[in-house]
């Protein structure tokens, strides 16, 4: 793997580059690594048409994993992604989060829009993030990872669930730096989310993809379609949060033709 260095604080964020052609950025969600794109189908189906770029996000797999809370300020986050941009010589690419990627991808695109060709979000929310992981996972999650370990939380977020967790999940959140994961949680409900008036101004094109399952995040990825001019919105149905990223096929149906479309 590769690595970039934030210049503002030092951290190290890794990141794999494969494939040739337009770049893209695929940035994944809170607890996993930038290996679930190998794994769900989006490397292979997408390499041969641009150069992915796929970073761990600070506190994951194998970018540097801060203890202090204050080390997950989005304005950071940010700057991993601009800083992995210019590791690569690259002025702009497409952009393409899932849930915690996607919220990177909306503070990305209000505040360094000329970074980006497109952007696509996915599981997204633009809202205040206080209690968001409690509908998420389960009520009291970053109090019992805290607390009780990893072991534990992915015990309580099963049982909080229609169906069990998949062992390739388990494997990724069983993969983290505990430590990490619960200073980015808490920082993360610190986060006051993208102001309206931002979106609403946003001009790059734009799509946004949820599951029709995904209750937390439904209807922050409607309200989202209705703020920010000429976006495209695609409901995958039948799956819920943990598992609209896995339903490539699906996704892919919509992503790859609007990312062809804006090349």
């Amino acid at each position: 793997m590769r690595q970039a260095i934030n210049p503002v604080d030092g951290v190290g964020i890794a990141y794999r580059v494969i494939g040739d052609g337009p770049p893209l950025v695929l940035a994944h969600g809170t607890a996993l690594s930038s290996a679930i794109w190998r794994a769900f189908g989006y490397v292979k189906a997408l390499r041969d048409e641009f150069q992915l770029i796929l970073p761990d996000m600070r506190g994951h797999g194998r970018s540097d994993t801060p203890h202090d809370a204050a080390s997950y300020a989005m304005d950071l986050v940010v700057g991993d992604i601009v800083a992995v941009l210019d590791d690569l010589g690259h002025d702009r690419a497409h952009y393409l989060g899932y849930s915690f990627g996607g919220r990177v991808g909306l503070s990305l695109a209000v505040t360094a829009p000329e970074r980006l060709r497109t952007l696509t979000v996915g599981g997204g929310s633009a809202r205040p993030q206080a209690g968001s992981f409690d509908k998420l996972f389960f009520p009291g999650c970053i109090d019992v990872l805290d607390h009780e370990g990893m072991t534990a939380f992915l015990d309580k977020w099963n049982a909080h669930r229609s169906w069990p967790l998949d062992a390739a999940t388990r494997a990724a959140f069983d993969a983290n730096d505990t430590r990490a994961l619960v200073a980015y949680l808490r920082r993360s409900e610190d986060e006051p989310g993208v102001p309206d008036a931002a979106l609403q101004a946003l001009d790059v094109p734009t799509l946004l993809f949820v599951g029709s399952d995904d209750r937390p995040r439904l209807s922050d990825t409607k309200r989202l379609a209705e703020l920010i001019p000429g976006s495209r919105l695609a409901v995958i149905p039948g799956f819920d949060h943990a598992t609209t990223v896995a339903a490539s096929l699906e996704v892919l149906a919509a992503v790859k033709p609007f990312l062809l479309e804006n090349g």
